[in-house]
Order: structure tokens, then sequence, then C-alpha cells
């Protein structure tokens, strides 16, 4: 927070409310500074999760990996950006380790082939088992046979796709524009290695794009919270990985079968074996 020019207890406090979902705006009425002085406490807290994530997330050994990707945009919707490079849909992508509920790695981009070949690459250089199990929706630059995971993993990796089905019942076809679509159907496919079929399923990594909707003002939906900015936008998305990771304690990994059950709360990174302790935001930023 040196660079900010404001105390260690007011940027942490601004981090701390950045990372519960609270907007630009409200985070600066609240702690009393101005609107700049949040940006510029994102920006710099964002940078150093960025360089933290990229080097305390390596020699992973996860078991069962769920990949998925959230929309959101920058500036404009894409009807109205066109094939402008920045603006429009942006996508942010997330690859969860479902028993620790660890998010592995991270990206900000838009839905390509070769955004998709970067993030599994980028994926495969942080773990270190080649046996485990993974999981992706259908996406065909992820299940192609000479795609992202068969160039990168090979056939080692178990790999499945789960492909869900949505529609709109009859008794809701004159329910209004927003209503939320239902799956009506659901196959799974089998692309390599052996799975357990029943296990397959992107459901973890869907629900925790509904955290990222929760806990980060940026992913709300018909709100002016949206980014303006592509950069804070991933600054942002850093924020809140690593604040998953290593401060939020997570219910579900309060159970018996976990190495902590002595703790009474445990965080993914607990979970994975990376600390020992819940982290305070302050400690979260002094972290090297």
């Amino acid at each position: 927070m040196a660079e900010t020019r404001i105390d260690a207890d007011k940027g942490e406090q601004i981090v701390h409310l950045l990372c519960e979902g609270m907007g630009i705006n409200a985070v600066a009425r609240f702690a009393q500074v101005e609107k700049r002085t949040v940006l510029n406490v994102l920006r710099s807290a964002g940078q150093h999760c960025v360089d933290f994530l990229g080097s305390k997330l390596r020699d992973l050994k996860p078991t069962h990996v769920e990949i998925d990707e959230v929309w959101t945009f920058v500036k404009r919707k894409q009807r109205l950006a066109k094939d402008h490079p920045v603006f429009g849909d942006q996508y942010v992508w997330l690859a969860l380790d479902e028993p620790t509920k660890l998010i592995i790695t991270w990206q900000v981009s838009k839905r390509t082939g070769e955004a998709a070949n970067r993030f599994i690459g980028d994926l495969r250089s942080r773990v270190t088992n080649d046996v485990f199990d993974m999981t992706t929706d259908g996406f065909r630059p992820y299940r192609d046979r000479d795609g992202a995971v068969f160039q990168h993993f090979g056939h080692n990796v178990n790999y499945a796709t789960e492909i869900k089905q949505y529609g709109t019942p009859i008794e809701l076809k004159d329910a209004r524009r927003y209503s939320p679509p239902v799956c009506i159907g659901c196959r799974r496919w089998l692309e390599t290695g052996a799975r357990d079929m029943r296990q397959v399923t992107v459901n973890h990594a869907e629900r925790q794009n509904l955290n990222v909707r929760l806990f980060n003002r940026r992913f709300t939906r018909l709100t002016l919270g949206f980014s303006k900015k592509l950069v804070n936008l991933e600054y942002s998305t850093a924020l809140m990985v690593a604040f998953h990771n290593f401060c939020r304690p997570h219910k579900s990994l309060y159970h018996k079968a976990s190495p902590y059950f002595s703790a009474r709360q445990v965080t993914p990174a607990m979970a994975a074996g990376l600390t020992d302790h819940v982290w305070s935001v302050a400690e979260l930023l002094a972290a090297s």
C-alpha cells in the first residue's frame, strides 16, 4: 500500500470491502476516501495478487478439476462493441479443484480457441501430477482431438465433458424476459482415461460462478457496476481469487474428512496444504 499514500489500515479496509462485493463508489463513500483512491488501491493490491498467485500456486496435486467460464463485459455490450479487441464480451476462466475448493488458475480474455489453449497450458504448468480427473463443458477448443486438453495433457488425464441443455417449460412461456432458463437435459462423454460417469459434472464450478457474481460487484447483472477498463477487471479478479483461496473460510471444508477438522474455519488454501491458518487481508497484502 506504500504507493497509494494512505494508511495501511485504510487500504486493508478498502480491499476487504471490495472482496465482499461492494462497488467502487460505495467503498469510497463507506471508507470516506476519493474514488480515485479506491481505484489506486485496487490496482496496487490486484497487481500484488497477480504476482503472488503466479508464484504461490505451483506444484499442486489436484484430484478433480472442474473448468468453467463466467461471462461479463467491458465498457459496453458486444452488440455495440462489434469487433473491438477489448470492449464487449469478456470471460473469466476458472479451474477449481473440487475437493479443496482451491482455484488453481484463472484468466480474463475473450472466449476463443487461443485463449482456451493458453488457459489449459497455464493449468498444466501449475500441477505436478498427470493423472487426475478433469471435467469441462462442451466448448470445442477443449475437447477436440487437437484441442487444448490433449495438447497439454495427452491421454494421461481422466477427461470427460458435460453438456447441459436449457429450455423454457410451457408454464414459463409468458414469464418476464430475465426468467432463468431451466435445465431440460444433460449429456456426458468420456474423452480419455477412466471415470465414474456419475461423478462427471461441472456443477461445483458453476456454483463457484455464483460466488463470483455475489462477491465481485463487476459481475452483478443489470447494474452500473460493470468494468470500464479491462485492466481493472483483471486486477479485481486476481484480488477475488486470492481472497477466496486464502482469506475466506469455506463451510463445506469443515467436516470430519478434512485434515484440519480441529480448526473452526478452513480455507481452500488450508485444505490444499498451502497454509495452516486463515489469512487476514494484511497477511495477503504482505505475502511474497
